[in-house]
């Protein structure tokens, strides 16, 4: 098992890692739109959100050596299921290669945010 830790996402906030490298997969923690470089919420818009999520999940994924196309599942939580649309449009652009996913609606998310994203995917060097 390998923790995964890096500057390029925000830091965890409590006893929880970024993700773990597990057997081949790749587990992450839920992502927000914090801007890791201000440690503050990036853009008042879901569509402003998402793009900053997946950022933070690139960068995540990136430091475990996986990526968007090798997601088999995603878990995502709204604030607002009015949002849905706005937030797969921008969700879409990144994971092509539609791996499993689940959407709820949440009553409120972390820093009053919009959104957030977690992933398990696999990862390219499976050595852990």
């Amino acid at each position: 098992m390998l923790i995964i830790n890096t500057d390029k996402a925000p830091a965890a906030v409590g006893p929880y890692s970024q993700a773990i490298v597990s057997h081949g997969m790749v587990f992450t923690s839920g992502q927000i739109a914090i801007d890791p470089a201000t440690n503050t919420v990036a853009g008042t818009t879901i569509q402003e959100q998402t793009e900053q999520i997946m950022k933070n999940l690139a960068a995540v994924l990136a430091e475990a050596g996986s990526g968007f196309n090798m997601a088999v599942k995603t878990t995502c939580f709204l604030a607002d299921m009015n949002d849905f649309a706005a937030f797969n449009e921008i969700y879409g652009k990144y994971f092509t290669s539609l791996p499993a996913r689940s959407c709820v609606a949440v009553k409120t998310l972390p820093k009053g945010v919009l959104a957030e994203v977690e992933v398990i995917a696999e990862v390219c060097d499976y050595s852990y």
